[in-house]
């Protein structure tokens, strides 16, 4: 602790400060930091945007890129669009919730057909809504969905960014 030396004068006064348990808990400190950062890297799951921006209209001349899948889940069905062709296909809730299954049936479908059997990419999108909200585990479902049907590069956009929307 302290000690103080020097004469029997009470103004001269020194005092050494022990600096072992502060080191201790700076070593314990930075062990836990290097630990957890590791552990934030591991968990995070990596996307990217996919699909046009918020505002512009989905593609439909010929000299558009190639056809693109997209995937919107809304609160009462799956709507599953190809672009350039405006060809879409609605799932659908069923009683025990999203027809997962039948999602992967028509993904799978797409992913023989010319168009998309040397594609792996799919824009996914949600249309959560305080009315109507969507749980993040139904995104990650239709992810792995996606992924399962032999897309592999799964990428999330808002429902307005997808390359093919339908229109209600």
């Amino acid at each position: 602790m302290a000690q103080a030396l020097g004469t029997s004068d009470k103004k001269s006064v020194n005092v050494d400060l022990n600096i072992i348990p502060f080191i201790d808990l700076m070593s314990c400190i930075t062990a836990f930091l290097m630990v957890t950062a590791v552990w934030i890297n591991i968990a995070q799951l990596e996307i990217r945007p996919a699909g046009h921006a918020r505002d512009a209209p989905p593609c439909v001349e010929i000299d558009c890129d190639p056809p693109k899948l997209s995937v919107l889940i809304e609160a009462d069905d799956i709507w599953v669009g190809v672009s350039r062709v405006n060809d879409f296909q609605k799932l659908p809730k069923i009683q025990t919730g999203y027809d997962w299954t039948g999602l992967e049936t028509a993904l799978r479908a797409h992913k023989a057909s010319a168009f998309f059997e040397r594609v792996s990419n799919i824009e996914i999108a949600a249309d959560s809504t305080a009315a109507h909200p969507i749980a993040y585990q139904e995104l990650i479902a239709a992810m792995d969905t996606a992924v399962k049907a032999g897309f592999i590069d799964v990428g999330i956009t808002d429902p307005q960014g997808l390359s093919a929307r339908p229109v209600l």
